[in-house]
């Protein structure tokens, strides 16, 4: 055993001090005579070090080791109820009311999202973010031939429709007027089975056959189907002829920041007339000038869920008009109201998305010198008054550092105030309402 011992420790010094020291002394021999009789006490020293050394890493591999063994065995005696979000065994369930994780990082930087160019208008023409639905129920304003509901999560705040049924689809039942320059936005948690994902279906109802739940595969007479899939983005614009015959698709695709599971995706279309846009972690993923029919006009939206396998989550669903005149109105009319300002719920920090916005704003102060401005936060009537009155003052105060460290505007053209829910543009009444009323207003001094 002690030979063994005195080979192992001879080897590992041969390998630490190289070939060219161990062939000029005798460290085998010096590590023999030190176990025996401990002489030579220089090269003793040497040798004590090595083997404390030695001995503590040794003792570190096992402690390793016993830590590890441990470790798998208390994992081992977990209740099998305590699932993990990511585990190849969870249930479609797992991300369900649980608590939320604590973000590590709540203050991103605006010049990584350069390439989110779009600029929400000044017109909302539909949100929901289910908070007006009790838990368990389907959502009040949409309609499906399936199941689904509204739940809380655990990797994110507020109300989420999951959309749960097999083959099934979910439509909002009533029309809306989608101008020729309009953005959708939502945000949407794939489960850990997600695979093909889902489609969004923008469409033109057929005049003849007007229904409220649209369950065909190409609904209407005219439409563009978006489809999320985990490892790639596709778009296909469909129609059909005077004749009513089927014309060829118009597809485009990308395979680039592609949805990720069971995480937060904030997903943003800009549909300019016929060119489809879609941006994504921080990128715009798809752009395709004509990616829709001409002469088409959508007038109705819905989710399609035909990967059986999966069952994905919905939330912030909003239809904005897009790109106002953001100079006239700022420099003619004296007053701005962006909806393109992002802030998550309760919180003053701007969020990457906001880049668009801050940066035509910047633009328009660089191109007049002499333009003073005011940024006034607004808030619903959600939570107390106190609260919301401080919340829109410091997102407008952040909203002035923005533009003064990351456009270089000089801070002294810029003041700052917020009036919480003291002067809503709609009663505080539905989730919509509550949406137009959560701005931040740019006023010309």
């Amino acid at each position: 055993m002690k030979t063994h011992i005195l080979l192992i420790i001879s080897l590992l010094m041969f390998t630490l001090l190289g070939n060219s020291t161990f062939a000029q002394i005798d460290v085998k021999g010096k590590v023999e005579d030190k176990t025996t009789s401990r002489v030579d006490q220089r090269l003793d020293e040497g040798i004590d070090k090595t083997l404390d050394g030695i001995e503590n890493g040794i003792k570190s591999v096992f402690k390793k080791k016993d830590k590890k063994n441990k470790d798998k065995s208390e994992n081992d005696e977990m209740d099998d109820n305590s699932e993990m979000i990511g585990s190849e065994t969870e249930s479609e369930e797992s991300i369900d009311s649980k608590p939320i994780k604590e973000k590590t990082d709540d203050k991103p930087k605006l010049e990584s999202f350069t390439e989110y160019d779009f600029i929400p208008g000044d017109q909302i023409l539909f949100f929901d973010d289910f908070s007006q639905d009790a838990i368990g129920d389907f959502p009040m304003l949409w309609t499906s031939n399936s199941t689904g509901e509204v739940k809380t999560i655990n990797v994110a705040e507020g109300k989420w429709f999951h959309m749960n049924g097999n083959d099934a689809t979910y439509c909002f039942p009533k029309d809306i007027v989608f101008p020729d320059n309009y953005i959708i936005e939502f945000d949407i948690i794939p489960d850990s089975k997600y695979d093909y994902g889902i489609d969004l279906t923008l469409y033109q109802t057929d005049p003849e056959n007007v229904r409220e739940i649209e369950d065909d595969l190409y609904p209407g007479i005219s439409g563009l189907h978006i489809t999320l899939a985990h490892d790639k983005w596709e778009t296909k614009g469909y129609g059909v002829d005077d004749e009513g015959n089927s014309l060829d698709w118009i597809i485009g695709s990308s395979n680039k920041n592609t949805v990720e599971k069971e995480k937060v995706n904030h997903v943003i279309i800009w549909i300019q007339k016929r060119r489809v846009r879609i941006y994504h972690l921080g990128a715009k993923v798809i752009d395709v000038p004509t990616n829709i029919y001409a002469e088409s006009k959508f007038n109705r939206f819905r989710f399609y869920a035909w990967d059986r396998n999966s069952y994905p989550y919905i939330s912030n669903f909003k239809i904005t008009t897009a790109s106002p005149d953001m100079r006239s109105k700022l420099l003619t009319e004296g007053k701005l109201t962006s909806y393109g300002i992002y802030f998550d719920s309760g919180k003053d920090i701007v969020k990457p998305e906001s880049y668009g916005s801050v940066k035509e704003i910047a633009a328009v102060l660089k191109e007049n010198p002499e333009v003073k401005i005011m940024i006034v936060g607004h808030t619903d009537s959600d939570g107390d008054d106190a609260m919301n009155l401080d919340l829109s003052k410091r997102r407008a105060a952040n909203v002035k550092n923005y533009l003064v460290k990351e456009f270089g505007i000089g801070a002294e053209r810029i003041s700052t105030d917020g009036m919480g829910e003291t002067q809503p543009l709609v009663p505080n009444s539905s989730v919509e309402n509550k949406a137009k009323n959560r701005r931040v207003e740019f006023i010309k001094q």
